[in-house]
C-alpha cells in the first residue's frame, strides 16, 4: 500500500443507513432561487424540472476557480440537499428559532442524519418511488443564501453571519442517477462507499 505524508492510507468500509425524507421543496417564484415546500418532486436525469439548477451543464462559477469563469461544465449541483439536525445547528447558532429549508433553496430535507454535509462523494440515496442521486460535494454556504435568511428575519447581519456559521453544515449537492419519484414523508437507503484518505 502506497504511503504519504499522512501514513498508510486506512480504508474505511462501506455501510447502509436509513433516514426519513422529511421535505421535497420545489422553486418558489421565477425570480428567487427561494424553494417552498410541496407532497413530491418528479426527478428527471436533468434534475427537478424547472428549477434553476436543472440541467446536465452549467457555468462555471466561483466555486470552481480552476475553469475560466463561464466555461460550460458538467453539472453536479442538480439538488441541494440539507438535513433537519444541521438546519436546526445553524438556527441554535445564529440565535433563530428556525432556519428554513426553502429559505436557502433546498430541494430534499432528511431526518435521521445529523452529519449530512459529511456524506462523502459517492454516496448514493435510494428513494421508495424509485429515484436514486448521487453526492457530489458539500455544499459551501454563500452570501445569497444568508441575504436570503436575513430577509426573512429581518436582520442584516446574517447575510454575513450565516456563511461563517453554516460551514460543512450546508448540506449536500447531488446529481440524479436514476429519474423517478420522491415523496415527503417517505424513508431513504443511504448507501456510504468505502472512503479514504489520500
Amino acid at each position: 500500500m502506497s504511503r504519504d505524508l499522512l501514513g498508510a492510507v486506512s480504508v474505511h468500509p462501506g455501510r447502509r443507513l436509513t433516514a426519513r425524507l422529511a421535505q421535497t421543496l420545489a422553486v418558489a417564484g421565477a425570480a428567487s432561487f427561494e424553494t417552498a415546500p410541496v407532497a413530491g418532486l418528479t426527478l428527471t436525469l436533468e434534475g427537478v424540472p424547472g428549477d434553476p439548477h436543472a440541467g446536465f451543464t452549467r457555468r462555471a462559477g466561483p466555486r470552481e476557480p480552476w475553469h475560466p469563469r463561464g466555461t460550460e461544465i458538467r453539472s453536479g449541483r442538480q439538488l441541494s440537499i440539507v438535513s433537519v439536525e444541521e438546519l436546526a445547528e445553524i438556527a441554535g447558532a445564529m440565535g433563530l428559532p428556525a432556519v428554513e429549508a426553502g429559505w436557502i433553496g433546498a430541494d430534499l430535507v432528511l431526518d435521521g442524519l445529523p452529519s449530512l454535509s459529511f456524506l462523502p462523494a459517492g454516496t448514493r440515496l435510494f428513494f421508495e418511488g424509485g429515484a436514486c442521486v448521487v453526492v457530489e460535494a458539500q455544499n459551501a454556504p454563500c452570501r445569497d443564501a444568508g441575504r436570503a435568511i436575513a430577509g426573512h428575519t429581518g436582520r442584516p447581519g446574517d447575510e454575513l453571519s450565516f456563511p461563517k456559521i453554516a460551514k460543512r453544515l450546508r448540506g449536500a449537492v447531488a446529481s440524479v442517477e436514476r429519474a423517478g419519484e420522491v415523496t415527503a414523508g417517505s424513508d431513504v437507503t443511504v448507501r456510504v462507499p468505502e472512503q479514504w484518505v489520500y
